[in-house]
């Protein structure tokens, strides 16, 4: 509002404008499109109100200004949500329609509420006008009190979806009739916005991104096959002749700048496509690309969540999958390594297999550092047939010659094919027994070498099995700050697994987790917090974190730590109050209200969602009765 400029008139002219606003929306076209049609036709009605008091020549007074700005902001919550209803992907609308109608019912009371403060015996309208507001509010007031029905049938149908490998096809026909996804056209559409919502919501919306992905694959199926206004194979084939689409910027490598084909993340949480970070760090460089921060480790996850999208994105918009990527040429490119050293590699296994105690210690030391080296070494040892004499020498009673063999194996697992082999060689054990009993180097080695190889879900049961988790507890216990780092990370991977987390229970895990917590300047916060996190969603590591009274250390990350912390934080407080009122009161009792309802305006996404989660509990205490 200008400095001289009316509060009647503002009030007034944004009114008009909201209604305006919600009057230009396109038609809605996904399940939620009854409710969006309603409130759009109600809201409408309510036009002629605001111009006949624009035009009145009599002043408000300032009680109907306050009940007009009311109205005002109660019709912006409108036009956010069906802003955010219309333009969003059709199959998470279906997914959280529950959720919607909720926002939609708020939405209307909002607006019942505001209409409820009008007194409309003190404005200047005509009767005409009079009689359709009242009748309005009387819509409003019944829509309130009217819950709408549960489509029953599209839940049965959905839920089917997910169970059922060969589905009926009416049942697909329903639901893309019902979901307006008809056409090619439709599909496209969809896969841009579900490509959006899961960027916007920094990976898995609401934690049902499979579920959505199983949903787009199977409708995207069934219409590539049975739409009648297209031909399957013409209906690619069309994709393909117009102007190539633009590929999202999520979906290129920060390096190459090129569509992805195997995106991988790194320490640091960026992710780039695999052989071109893969060629940086032989380059010998020790920082992420994109953000220059030192890397804790050169492990890299694979990203499944985006090469899903980037599948989905491909198969919509008629692309076909990079086969090769070719521009990622490192400053030692051009390198003729595994040419040049075939010879020397063959003669090292010589050695290897072969040669005397000293003779084999060196040759696993330069087989170590040739791994180190580049890419193409590691193809070149791991077909050579060096993998299981290192794994053979894990074993070996000479401290340096188990400690280069380790790290051999750890540096030959970046190659994701020779995970297989190094597992498929029996080094599991052998290489929990260097963790437990080799010196302190090759612990750190041994540790981070089961995390490169859990990264593969199976390995993940296998390593746990073996009984590394004890071991790596140890390590954390007495590692250096490094060594500590590779246990740490080593254990938040393999509790990925539900049995994993409950191994790392019993064996104790929790206790040094609050001694890292508690310790701000160790350095080792971030990856407490983070592996409490994933603990906590554990029965028996919700039990177990609830008795090491972690509350108060929680409750000051949540007013002091780093938005991820905060996060992981809210995140625990959540598991072990949820269910136990002591928990809850003694959170209450060391301020969690307050930074929690900040943290609810200013964490995360989902900081926010737990932080709101925790204070609705908080709220629903009993509060003392006074006698």
């Amino acid at each position: 509002m200008g400095p001289n400029e009316d509060p009647e008139d503002s009030v007034l002219s944004r009114l008009v404008e909201s209604v305006r606003a919600i009057s230009e929306l396109p038609e809605c076209r996904n399940v939620c499109r009854k409710m969006y049609g309603n409130l759009v036709r109600r809201v409408k009605l309510l036009s002629p109100l605001f111009e006949e008091l624009r035009d009145s020549q009599e002043e408000l007074g300032e009680e109907e200004v306050k009940a007009l700005e009311s109205l005002r902001l109660a019709l912006d919550s409108a036009k956010d949500l069906l802003g955010s209803v219309n333009g969003g992907s059709k199959l998470y609308q279906a997914l959280q329609r529950e959720k919607t109608t909720q926002k939609f019912y708020q939405v209307t009371e909002q607006i019942e509420a505001a209409l409820s403060e009008i007194h409309y015996d003190n404005l200047d309208i005509s009767e005409e006008v009079r009689e359709q507001i009242e009748l309005v509010h009387a819509q409003f007031k019944r829509a309130k009190g009217r819950k709408d029905s549960l489509d029953f049938q599209l839940d049965m149908d959905l839920a089917l979806v997910q169970k059922e490998k060969d589905l009926d096809p009416a049942i697909l026909k329903r639901l893309s009739e019902k979901l307006h996804l008809k056409t090619i056209n439709d599909v496209k559409k969809e896969s841009l916005a579900f490509h959006e919502l899961v960027v916007s919501s920094n990976g898995d919306p609401e934690n049902c991104f499979e579920e959505l992905s199983t949903l787009f694959k199977k409708i995207k199926e069934w219409v590539l096959t049975a739409s009648p206004q297209f031909d399957p194979s013409e209906g690619e084939k069309s994709l393909t002749k117009h102007r190539s689409p633009v590929i999202p910027d999520d979906f290129r490598c920060p390096i190459s700048l090129e569509l992805m084909k195997d995106p991988v993340i790194v320490s640091t949480g960026q992710t780039y496509e695999r052989s071109c970070i893969q060629k940086w760090l032989d380059a010998g460089h020790k920082t992420c690309p994109k953000t220059q921060q030192t890397l804790l480790h050169t492990a890299l996850t694979p990203n499944y969540v985006l090469k899903s999208l980037i599948a989905l994105w491909c198969e919509s918009n008629g692309v076909e999958l990079p086969k090769k990527q070719t521009n990622c040429k490192s400053k030692k490119s051009g390198s003729k390594a595994s040419d040049c050293d075939r010879a020397a590699v063959e003669a090292l296994l010589e050695k290897l297999g072969n040669g005397n105690p000293e003779q084999q210690r060196a040759a696993a030391g330069e087989l170590r550092l040739l791994a180190k080296r580049n890419a193409d070494n590691r193809v070149c040892i791991a077909d050579a047939g060096a993998i299981p004499l290192l794994v053979e020498l894990l074993s070996s009673l000479d401290p340096r010659t188990q400690e280069h063999a380790v790290t051999a194996l750890l540096n030959l697992s970046i190659n994701e094919s020779n995970k297989g082999t190094i597992v498929n060689a029996g080094a599991i054990p052998d290489i929990v027994d260097v963790l437990r009993n080799g010196s302190m180097e090759a612990r750190e080695n041994a540790a981070a070498t089961l995390f490169s190889l859990s990264v593969v879900d199976e390995y993940k049961v296998k390593i746990g099995a073996a009984g590394a988790i004890p071991a790596l507890i140890t390590l954390l216990c007495e590692g250096t700050p490094r060594g500590k780092k590779d246990a740490a990370t080593a254990i938040f991977n393999l509790s990925i697994y539900q049995g994993n987390k409950a191994k790392a229970v019993k064996a104790g895990i929790v206790v040094p987790l609050m001694r890292l917590l508690k310790d701000a300047g160790g350095g080792m916060v971030d990856e407490a917090l983070a592996i409490m996190a994933i603990l906590a969603s554990h029965p028996e590591g919700k039990t177990a974190i609830g008795q090491a009274e972690p509350i108060p250390v929680l409750v000051e990350v949540i007013r002091t730590g780093s938005p991820r912390n905060r996060e992981n934080s809210a995140a625990v407080l959540w598991s072990i109050c949820t269910g136990d009122l002591q928990q809850l009161k003694l959170a209450r009792e060391v301020g969690a209200e307050e930074a929690l309802m900040e943290l609810s305006e200013n964490g995360t996404d989902r900081a926010k969602r737990k932080a709101g989660n925790i204070l609705e509990l908080l709220q629903r205490i009993e509060e003392p009765v006074d006698t």
